[in-house]
């Protein structure tokens, strides 16, 4: 699901670097307005993410007559590929430069590594827990970028409503704790949450994973999904050693259907050594691995100013070809946003 609505701090330049407010008031002031024909590329290869709200932004301030070319969202790119090539007045962008590179730096960043997770998976999926991890003003683009990286799913209301899903949780420890117990804790899960939520007990707060697993999976019979795992570093971290244990009692008891989630420091490294091992998980949560990652750089370059070829030096002037972007069609996005 888009949300095309830019809020005003970014329309107002309030979150640009301050050189492009002050350019804009100089170039008034002296009467320039060229039509200039700016692109953006990365300085790594990764997964595309943050295109989408970039597009919204430029719909809501570029007039109609501008010409805007892009990759899509979720696609792969190259090092210096060009992946946005806006051409329109200066005055109608120039302000956003510094949100649209933001959008799309730490947003691909995010994609890249939820990619890297999901690639070592190989099939499995693969949530994104990672929230926790980021100023909750961008917890929902996070969550969003992670599943356009390949997540499954995610943690948090806001990342799903983005990405037009369901978010995807059950019982924290605190609540566990609170009850004092996990079959009691689950019990009441059941008991008040509506049946189209999975019933996923977390099973690592108080007794053996193994044994609290036998006793909910008891207790809920076949209206248990899974049991999650997530075992602290203090206990020894889920190991594969676990799962296979933990797979094997469920199956010598009957619980045949009961999946199992593992989450806790769990990245690409640790998710191909559960693959290698042939641990048989049947869901990974991922936090850190993906929230962490690094943005990856993005620089936009004007290459053409008054229908003439330009560039910094280093740069070469002119447009830079790339068969790959595709024309996009800034109206239907208005249309969208009202």
């Amino acid at each position: 699901m888009r949300n095309p609505k830019i809020n005003e701090a970014i329309l107002s330049g309030y979150t640009a670097d301050i050189y492009f407010s002050r350019t804009q008031a100089i170039l008034r002031a002296e009467g320039l307005d060229p039509v200039v024909t700016m692109e953006i590329f990365p300085n790594g290869d990764g997964i595309l993410c943050g295109i989408n709200e970039a597009l919204d932004l430029l719909a809501q301030v570029l007039p109609d007559e501008s010409e805007v070319w892009a990759l899509a969202e979720g696609e792969p790119m190259s090092a210096k590929e060009v992946v946005l090539r806006i051409t329109a007045p200066y005055s109608r962008f120039g302000l956003y430069e510094t949100a649209i590179l933001g959008m799309l730096a730490q947003t691909s960043g995010w994609a890249t590594a939820a990619r890297a997770c999901v690639e070592a998976a190989e099939g499995i999926p693969v949530i994104s827990f990672g929230a926790r991890h980021v100023h909750p003003s961008v917890a929902g683009r996070l969550e969003y970028a992670a599943i356009v990286g390949g997540c499954a799913g995610c943690a948090t209301p806001a990342g799903a409503d983005l990405a037009g899903l369901e978010a995807t949780g059950t019982i924290p420890h605190a609540m566990i704790l609170i009850f004092g117990d996990t079959v009691k804790a689950t019990e009441a899960f059941d008991r008040h949450m509506p049946p189209e939520v999975r019933r996923v007990a977390l099973v690592d707060t108080f007794k053996d994973e193994c044994e609290e697993s036998l006793r909910v999976a008891a207790a809920l019979g076949r209206k248990l999904w899974g049991v999650r795992l997530d075992t602290p570093p203090e206990r020894g971290r889920v190991t594969p050693e676990l799962v296979k244990e933990l797979r094997a009692r469920l199956d010598q008891a009957g619980y045949t259907w009961v999946k199992i989630v593992v989450s806790g420091g769990v990245d690409a490294a640790r998710i191909r050594l559960f693959r290698e091992q042939k641990a048989p998980v049947d869901v990974f949560g991922v936090g850190s691995a993906i929230s962490s990652a690094p943005p990856i750089d993005f620089t936009g370059d004007l290459k053409v100013v008054a229908g003439k070829p330009i560039a910094k030096r280093g740069r070469i002037p002119g447009i830079t070809p790339n068969p790959r972007l595709q024309r996009i069609d800034l109206t239907a996005i208005k249309k969208a946003a009202r």
